[in-house]
């Protein structure tokens, strides 16, 4: 889903842009409110979790890869507008050090994977949670009581649908482009696939292997945090086993309690940085991220809007440094983006309240 250089027109990228601005500002203003300080380190931590993910490509028949973003994992651990900030930072430092998305396309990547999909995973996330309480209550007289196999399976539905979500939009933008722009001889300017091409070839992988991937991940990561260490993200409803679930009128929220149990959490991450060289394994591009010398063949021409489009020159290229050999390039990027992000987050915590009300908002 890391749309490339010159796929989109500059008209798209630009409306996306302008678009994304007030979500982008909305989505720090509740980040700053609704995230306290001693925990904002530990999104970048959350963070550092999709940027990994991101790096595992997993093929298909026929020479495609793709890969989870773990974006509804963010948002159950810290809310969806928080996450979308974490994952649009992560976006943002894939494709400026390492080639991994446009930088023109960044608004179109980050509306894609961080706003569609944790917005759409959290509320679905959200939804079956509230069912599994209104049942739970029934059978046990009314306590509400709900335990984590629940909230892992709720997960595991939200982080399918989320990036599902994701991939629609994605094949949406991708397939409009030959339809608005193209020249007199009808020939696409940019992206040259239509949507009765785009549409199934990007759903097809996100409905069976990588919406699976993203299930993995999502549900195999939340289940070994809320083990080991509890406190890690926000809980938001106090008594009830709802943690991450969407604020309510009368809810009394849990305690923001100190994280005690981080480090195996930060153990978990550099486990999977130093296994990212599995993506590796995975040969061939994902659909719609191809050079315009393959598109070129695979379509017979060049579009005329990528042949002549703006380039950005990445310091690791394909998260890949120099004559070093291609694993050790992946394990050092994994470890640089991982850095990146915890240093920025922790700046960014200089910037949060120091407690926080989860009563009820206005603009909620």
């Amino acid at each position: 889903m890391h749309i490339p250089e010159n796929y989109l027109s500059p008209q798209t990228c630009g409306v996306i842009a302008v678009a994304m601005v007030p979500v982008w500002v909305r989505a720090a203003r509740h980040m700053r409110e609704e995230v306290p300080r001693q925990k904002m380190p530990l999104v970048g931590v959350a963070a550092a979790f999709c940027f990994l993910a991101m790096m595992f490509n997993i093929p298909l028949p026929g020479g495609t890869t793709g890969h989870a973003v773990a974006g509804t994992l963010v948002a159950i651990l810290f809310g969806p507008w928080t996450a979308c900030i974490a994952i649009s930072i992560a976006l943002a430092i894939q494709a400026v050090l390492f080639g991994d998305g446009g930088i023109l396309a960044l608004p179109a990547n980050c509306l894609n994977m961080a706003f569609v999909l944790p917005m759409c995973g959290y509320a679905v996330f959200s939804l079956v949670r509230r069912r599994q309480a209104r049942h739970a209550g029934v059978k046990d007289g009314g306590s509400g009581s709900s335990g984590l196999g629940q909230e892992l399976r709720a997960a595991g539905i939200a982080s399918y649908v989320g990036i599902n979500a994701a991939a629609l939009c994605c094949a949406l933008e991708l397939g409009i482009q030959p339809l608005l722009f193209h020249d007199a001889a009808g020939r696409a300017l940019f992206c040259p696939y239509p949507l009765w091409v785009s549409v199934p070839a990007m759903m097809i992988g996100h409905l069976t292997v990588w919406g699976a991937a993203e299930v993995v991940f999502t549900v195999g990561i939340l289940g070994f945090v809320r083990r080991v260490a509890p406190d890690f993200g926000l809980a938001r409803f106090g008594g009830t086993g709802l943690a991450g679930a969407s604020d309510d009128v009368g809810a009394q929220p849990a305690p923001v309690r100190t994280v005690r149990a981080a480090g195996p959490v930060l153990g978990l991450v550099a486990a999977l940085a130093i296994a990212t060289p599995l993506g590796l394994i995975a040969t061939g591009d994902a659909w719609g991220e191809w050079s315009t010398a393959d598109l070129a063949t695979r379509v017979g021409y060049t579009p005329s809007g990528m042949a002549h489009g703006w380039e950005w020159s990445s310091l690791m290229p394909d998260y890949s440094l120099g004559a070093l050999p291609s694993w050790l390039g992946y394990v050092l990027s994994a470890v640089a983006g991982v850095s990146l992000l915890l240093i920025a987050f922790r700046l960014l915590s200089g910037a949060s309240t120091p407690k926080v009300d989860f009563g009820p908002r206005d603009d909620d």
